[in-house]
């Protein structure tokens, strides 16, 4: 059977071999999905994630729970020599090794992209993976715990300051998920104010969320600034060393949270590749998922989808006339890949990707959202609705939509779970901590080295007689050497 080989379990990649599980028979192809990760991440779930309202592993969903007909490899794909028709697989754990293919599927996502500012690497933390949200989450609640603790100054308004950077529609989420966190946890600590919290998000353009409205973006701001959080416009990070903030316009001030959401970039493990790549380092490939030569001519058995692909944007909207990079490209594409694929090992034509935005949806803390579809825009408590509605049934399969759906109805009645966990970063401190350990052996003292006796001289003790005046006999001898007696008195 022809081998189809899946490179990336995001939503492309998990899609595509969801899809092919239907849509082929078991004797026609061989599907086999490597990925670092045993799962996929629904990313829009992050910001929920973080504000508590979606309990993490919800969020991901199980590759080998429901790819059954599929090989899973938890490993990492180095290299691809489609010339040969081999990649190099490394995992976590053994010696890497080659694996051949028929047909290659490469979907492998993107990263953060960042810029080199100071203080960002050392500092920041992004919000691609549920491990980043996770840890968001834990910190804020943790520096809640600490602030509590300390008098007003300096030291507790840097636990209570939070920063975010990039204002699309992934920054805009996180920042109204944790303005909600933090005003949920203010009933918690009696000690604390609204005042005491502060909440700066930094954009370098001069507006916000580009897919909505001017209208709908305006009412995000003032929405934010009623809540008490502080959006910085026409503004660019300088600096973050040592969590010192230096802003462009000159403001400074000192925060233990920052969260990077400035863009993304393709993975970059296409460097290792002799597929076609583009000028932003994305996989060139055409409207039907094909890869392509920058002549346009089709690289055979290739195809490409997902952040990691230029997949050209037929309806004339994107950016730069390709599909911007978003879950609900990524999902449509993997499954008219899955139809693609299965109509070529049939000897039947392809179809071009083409879709249609549904508009824009998002989620801007508790109650409250924004929507955007063409002209109409929707805010506030049923745009937050929508938000939910539409999320709750696209996370991929039932399973994991009852999960989310079930924890959202326990959310409002018993109310969002605000316990941290940041221990578990090191879990086996507390065992470490008390754990009799065997003793030390106790240190070898050498033997002193034996001196060679010295011969013994014996000494003739001399007999002495008594000599007092007067003295009475002593019977048997007396050995020197004696105390000498006192003189007797003089009469």
């Amino acid at each position: 059977m022809p081998r189809i080989l899946i490179v990336g379990g995001g939503y492309a990649g998990f899609y595509t071999a969801w899809k092919l599980e239907k849509w082929l028979r078991a004797d026609e192809a061989e599907i086999v999905v490597v990925d670092p990760l045993s799962y996929l991440t629904y990313q829009p779930f992050l910001p929920e994630v973080v504000g508590g309202s979606v309990e993490s592993r919800h969020a991901v969903v199980d590759h080998r729970r429901h790819l059954k007909r599929s090989r899973v490899i938890t490993a990492k794909v180095t290299r691809i020599d489609h010339a040969a028709k081999t990649v190099l697989i490394e995992p976590e754990v053994g010696e890497p090794w080659t694996m051949s293919y028929d047909q290659v599927v490469v979907t492998a996502g993107s990263v953060s992209r960042t810029f080199p500012i100071p203080g960002v690497a050392d500092e920041a933390i992004g919000l691609k993976t549920i491990e980043e949200a996770v840890a968001i989450r834990d910190r804020i609640v943790t520096n809640f715990e600490k602030a509590a603790n300390l008098p007003a100054g300096p030291a507790r308004d840097r636990l209570l300051t939070f920063v975010v950077v990039g204002g699309g529609f992934a920054g805009i989420e996180v920042f109204g998920e944790m303005r909600s966190l933090a005003s949920a946890l203010l009933g918690r600590y009696p000690q604390l104010t609204f005042d005491d919290t502060h909440f700066h998000l930094i954009e370098a353009m001069s507006r916000i969320m580009p897919e909505v409205s001017l209208e709908t973006s305006h009412w995000v701001l003032k929405n934010y600034a009623q809540r008490g959080a502080v959006v910085h416009l026409d503004t660019q990070l300088k600096d973050a060393t040592g969590g010192v903030i230096q802003l462009s316009t000159g403001e400074s001030f000192e925060s233990d949270v920052v969260v990077w959401t400035a863009g993304v970039m393709a993975s970059p493990m296409l460097r290792n590749t002799d597929l076609p790549v583009e000028e932003r380092g994305r996989l060139r490939v055409q409207a039907d998922l094909r890869v392509v030569t920058a002549e346009g001519d089709v690289v055979p058995d290739a195809w490409g989808a997902g952040d990691v692909s230029a997949v050209p944007d037929l309806t004339g909207k994107g950016v730069g006339g390709f599909c911007v990079p978003n879950a609900q490209h990524a999902v449509r594409q993997g499954k008219q890949l899955a139809k693609n694929i299965a109509a070529t090992l049939r000897g039947e034509g392809t179809k071009d990707y083409y879709h249609e935005g549904l508009g824009a949806v998002a989620g801007l803390g508790l109650y409250v959202g924004a929507f955007q579809y063409k002209k109409l825009g929707i805010t506030g408590f049923p745009a937050w609705v929508m938000h939910r509605g539409y999320h709750g049934l696209a996370i991929p399969t039932w399973e994991r939509k009852i999960r989310v759906i079930v924890t959202w109805g326990m959310n409002l009645v018993l109310g969002r779970d605000l316990v941290q966990l940041i221990a578990r970063e090191q879990p086996r401190v507390a065992f470490e901590t008390f754990a009799s350990r065997p003793k030390p052996p106790a240190a070898v003292v050498p033997e002193p080295v034996a001196e060679a006796p010295k011969r013994a001289t014996r000494t003739r003790a001399k007999k002495i007689e008594p000599q007092l005046p007067g003295a009475k006999g002593v019977s048997g001898p007396v050995y020197a050497n004696p105390a000498p007696e006192p003189e007797p008195a003089k009469q």
